[in-house]
Formats: structure tokens, sequence, C-alpha cells
């Protein structure tokens, strides 16, 4: 479970959801949990209210260095975690880094739509890869049967904007086609994954926050980033087996491929 997660990873973590998620979850109750808050720059004004928050929960939460689209720093980035961890493994990964432009096919050039895919997929893919060996230690030494985010998983944060069954009804209103089009392919890549990984016992899904209002939402969204993490982490608590490669909304309703 979410809530029981002992070690937990977030990308992206310094505003937004991924900065409420940290939150929400470093004021549960649950001794020895570490969480690896990770961002492009620590240091930088962005990263302001994590640091903050990292030092209301000392030995708690564990700011580290993370851009999903630089190679060298993610490689680094298991490094430090792995330090922390000593020889427990990672029980949550939490894809939640995300890029979205908000053109249309017209007014998209190839700079959008590689930076989107750069972040959205190959981003996500090379973190769950780096990071695999420790969620697979942490799934072989819990001791525990089937799957579940307490156990061993990867929580891709998706959208429905990702859903082709959509298009028809949103495009007009939100085209942002690199975006689209990379979040699909963010959800194929978590289903591959959810097939090539059962063996290990590692749960893998996508969740759709909803239409939140932060920076990248925009202040036209239906809900705060609070009421969507309160969600979210209950959909990750219910989390088991039969949910292996599912796309869920926040409210833990299926969102349509």
């Amino acid at each position: 479970m979410a809530g029981k997660a002992c070690n937990v990873l977030i990308t992206g973590a310094n505003r937004g959801l991924g900065l409420e998620m940290v939150k929400q979850l470093a004021e549960m109750s649950c001794p020895g949990r570490k969480i690896f808050a990770g961002c492009r720059d620590p240091s930088a004004p962005k990263s302001q209210s994590l640091q903050e928050l990292a030092k209301k929960h000392p030995g708690v939460i564990h700011v580290i260095r993370l851009d999903t689209t630089d190679p060298c720093s993610v490689k680094e980035s298991a490094k430090q975690v792995s330090l922390v961890l000593g020889k427990n493994g990672l029980n949550l990964l939490v894809n939640n880094a995300g890029v979205l432009f908000h053109s249309n096919m017209q007014t998209t050039g190839a700079k959008e739509m590689q930076d989107s895919f750069n972040t959205n997929v190959v981003g996500t893919m090379m973190v769950t890869k780096e990071f695999l060996p420790y969620l697979r230690v942490a799934a072989k030494s819990s001791g525990k049967s089937g799957m579940s985010c307490s156990k061993a998983a990867v929580v891709n944060i998706s959208t429905i904007l990702g859903s082709m069954t959509t298009v028809s009804d949103m495009y007009s209103f939100f085209p942002g086609i690199s975006y689209r089009i990379s979040k699909a392919g963010l959800n194929m890549l978590t289903v591959c994954n959810a097939v090539e990984f059962k063996e290990d016992g590692i749960l893998f899904a996508l969740l759709h926050p909803g239409w939140v209002r932060t920076d990248m939402g925009g202040e036209g969204g239906e809900i705060e980033a609070p009421e969507s993490v309160i969600g979210m982490l209950q959909v990750m608590d219910s989390l088991t087996e039969k949910q292996n490669g599912a796309f869920l909304g926040y409210n833990g309703k299926p969102v349509s491929w």
C-alpha cells in the first residue's frame, strides 16, 4: 500500500502533484519510512518549498537531484538512494515528472515532440530501469504474496488526454498533441512492463490525477492538488495483482485506452 510503503521515490517532486504527494506521505505515520524526492535542481528557487518540507521531516524526506532526461543524473541519483537504502529495497517508484506543450499539429515542432518523448516516455523508462534492482530487492525480501505498493510497485502518472477514445470529445478544447501522443506511449510502456516484470512480483499501474489546478494543469482545473493526491494514494492502497497494468483515475475508476 502507498500509505504503508516504507521506501518511496517520487520524480518531479519540487512542485505540483509531486510536492503534494511527498507532503502527504511524510505526514502519514510509518516508522522507518524514507521518501526520496527527486527534482532537476534542488537548489533552485522552484525547489524551496520542497527543501523547507524536508527540514520539517529530517531523516524521512531525502531531496535528490534527478533530471529524468539526463542519463548521468539518473545513474547518480540511484547511487545516492542506494547509500540511504543500504540492504533495503525500494517499495514504490512514482514516475511523476512530465512536460506539457499546448500546441496542435500545425504549431508543434520537432523539438516539442522530442522533448515530450524524452521526458514523458524515455525519462520514465530510464528511471524505471535504473531502480529495478532496488524494486526487485523489495519484492524478494517482503515475504508477502501477491502484488502491492507496500511490496514493490511502479506507478506512472498518466492522463486521460493519452486515451485514444476521448480524442474526438476533447481535442478541440485541449489539443496538446505532443503531450497526448507521449502519454499514450507511456501507457504502452507501462503495460509492457507489467507483463515483463510480473514474475519479479513488481506491480505496474497508470494513474490519471484528474484536471488539477497546478502550474501544469492551469487555473481552470477542476480540483486542487490535495484532493487529487488523496485520491491517488487511496487508489495505490487498493492495488493488487488484479490491477497490474491497469489505467485508473484518481477516483479509482478505470480510464479507457
